[in-house]
């Protein structure tokens, strides 16, 4: 029978590696980490071979005294928690006590710290035995790490090629300096500066990191509730691209990947994302510190939330509430940053922990990275919200609108109507420059949320048709209507079989009343046929409802008259995510005075 034996220290800090140390970035996230919370005010990162020969991380914070650098490369051993409720609300980066102890067990590691205040600095080497010596440095920490897995060559053999791996270690970088804004951060690879961040308000570090077009393609989102405060932005639906890698997430300063946070950002951008496009956002989401557990990871890139339904709703409804904001709302300040600036924000002074403050909360929490990055964010402003109400259309005819009349020199935000083309767009004027509408698309959106609307508040009005459209059905089909006769009345259709193979639509929803009644009635049939009016009424009831839209829209080569035109504009403006149609195609453009001249070489 095999004997039970201790495992040589060696050996279990090479065990703890293999969950922490994954590959040079993961290295490179926990020195960062630990430089961070140290309060440092500048962070220099080295790379050579893409981190696998060298990461040298040169930080200004608080140092490490020379009786504690021995213990710094232990196993467990942590200045940052000492209890159970320490560990519950956990206010660092860093906390587990593994992360310089696991890497001095699979590569050559050297600290060289001086404390604050200490007449010199001195160097460890990470070798059993090895003894503290005397060195030279100004301030701050110097962590070394030369040859990961010189000593593992079977783990050595998983890492990928040098441009990949130092892609993932330039991400880890800029991860952690989206937190805070207020560190400068400079990044150098095989000797060559890929990066010099200097410290900056929370929108200047969004641009320089995620660049000028996000900041200028995105929507700016605040809210708060109780614990919970979210501020960031969020990527413009029509301006989202099939890139899987645009989401930063933050959890009180903390780069998460988290399923409760992702399937409330898809759901927020469910009706408005065109084919397999992927909302990109960069947002920070705090919450007091015993309401989520960040231990359940060792790369402590996951987290659990006690209450995950309340996360969930919170962040959906926040971002939701931003994307559907009416034109008329999201017309005021523009997102694109004006003569190379964005919003400003303030970061307050750095610390190793600055206090984190909730609102009537009995304890305070130390949270360090999270309150600069937060602070900055919940300057930017909130957007308007409201539904306008508009009658219903005339038969065959768009809804007519009176143009309200402005002030001189100024116009709603879609402007007024001066022509059609080829009876597809909408051309109007704005106090900017020219917007052009896609019709059938906008018309679509709005026709989508009046009919959702009145769903859901069981109000969908009818119209008698004053002769009967008149289709053949197979008795399938004339079945489906017989056994949902009911729930069809409920959607505003009067539909009956008027024979063994023909069937009769005597009404359909007043909203709809300009379409065709014969295929709008098919395709109702054909989803009751499929689907059952169980799941209609509940999972499949948005994609019913734009269906019908789609089918009672104002359709191409269609001709309006002006007045029609500014009514379809106003409607717009009123009506919630006008800016893209049930697909998740856009619905208007805009070009603006500057855009045209430019165009034309005016002034050049």
């Amino acid at each position: 029978m095999p004997t039970i034996a201790r495992l040589p220290d060696l050996l279990i800090s090479q065990i703890a590696a293999g969950e922490v140390v994954e590959r040079p970035a993961s290295v490179l996230k926990e020195l960062l980490e630990n430089s961070l919370d140290a309060g440092s005010r500048a962070i220099q990162v080295h790379l050579e071979e893409g981190g696998v020969k060298l990461i040298r991380i040169t930080d200004d914070g608080c140092g490490i005294a020379k009786d504690e650098l021995a213990l710094a490369l232990t196993r467990h051993a942590t200045s940052k928690i000492t209890t159970l409720d320490d560990l519950e609300r956990v206010g660092t980066l860093g906390f587990r006590g593994e992360a310089l102890a696991s890497v001095a067990s699979v590569a050559r590691l050297t600290l060289t710290s001086r404390e604050r205040g200490a007449s010199h600095a001195w160097k460890l080497r990470g070798e059993p035995g090895a003894e503290p010596e005397p060195a030279a440095l100004m301030a701050g920490t110097v962590v070394e790490m030369r040859d990961l897995y010189f000593n593992t060559p079977a783990r050595r053999k998983f890492l990928k090629s040098e441009s990949t791996e130092f892609a993932h270690c330039a991400d880890a970088v800029r991860r952690l300096a989206l937190t805070r804004p207020d560190v400068a951060i400079s990044l150098t690879h095989n000797g060559r500066s890929l990066f010099q961040l200097a410290p900056a308000d929370a929108g200047r570090r969004i641009a320089d990191i995620l660049g000028e077009e996000f900041v200028g393609a995105a929507r700016l989102i605040e809210a708060a509730s109780g614990p919970l405060t979210l501020a960031g932005f969020a990527i413009d639906p029509t301006r989202a691209t099939d890139a899987k890698d645009g989401q930063y997430v933050f959890v009180n300063g903390r780069f998460v990947r988290d399923k409760v946070i992702g399937h409330a950002l898809r759901e927020a951008y469910r009706d408005v994302l065109h084919g397999s496009r992927q909302p990109a956002v960069c947002l920070f989401l705090n919450i007091d510190p015993a309401l989520v557990d960040v231990n359940v990871h060792p790369a402590k890139t996951e987290v659990r939330f006690r209450d995950s339904r309340a996360v969930h709703q919170f962040v959906f409804h926040a971002v939701q509430r931003t994307l559907a904001a009416p034109v008329q709302a999201a017309a005021a300040p523009s997102l694109a940053p004006t003569e190379g600036t964005v919003p400003a924000a303030t970061c307050p002074p750095p610390a190793p922990a600055t206090a984190y403050h909730q609102p009537e909360q009995p304890r305070q929490a130390s949270l360090g990275v999270a309150e600069p990055a937060a602070a900055a964010y919940l300057t930017f402003a909130r957007a308007a919200q409201g539904v306008g109400q508009t009658p219903a259309p005339r038969p065959e005819a768009m809804p007519q609108f009176q143009p309200v009349e402005s002030a001189q020199n100024e116009a709603p935000p879609l402007g007024y109507a001066l022509a059609q083309l080829h009876g597809i767009y909408v051309l109007a004027q704005n106090a900017s420059g020219l917007v052009l509408v896609d019709m059938h698309a906008a018309h679509e959106r709005i026709l989508y949320e009046k009919l959702k609307t009145a769903f859901d508040n069981r109000q969908i009005a009818t119209q008698n048709l004053l002769i009967p459209a008149v289709f053949s059905a197979d008795p399938l089909d004339i079945a489906a209507i017989e056994e949902h006769a009911e729930a069809l009345r409920g959607l505003g259709f009067d539909i009956a079989p008027l024979g063994p193979n023909q069937v009769g639509v005597r009404s359909v929803p007043a909203l709809l009343q300009s379409g065709d009644p014969a295929a709008l009635a098919r395709s109702l049939i054909g989803e009751l046929r499929e689907h059952g009016i169980t799941q209609l009424a509940t999972a499949r009831r948005n994609e019913l409802l734009a269906t019908m839209a789609c089918h009672g829209a104002v359709r191409a080569r269609r001709q309006l008259t002006v007045p029609e035109m500014n009514a379809l504009l106003r409607q717009m403006e009123e009506t919630e995510r006008a800016g893209q149609c049930n697909h998740g195609r856009p619905t208007w453009t805009a070009l603006t005075l500057d855009q045209l001249d430019k165009l034309f070489l005016r002034g050049q």
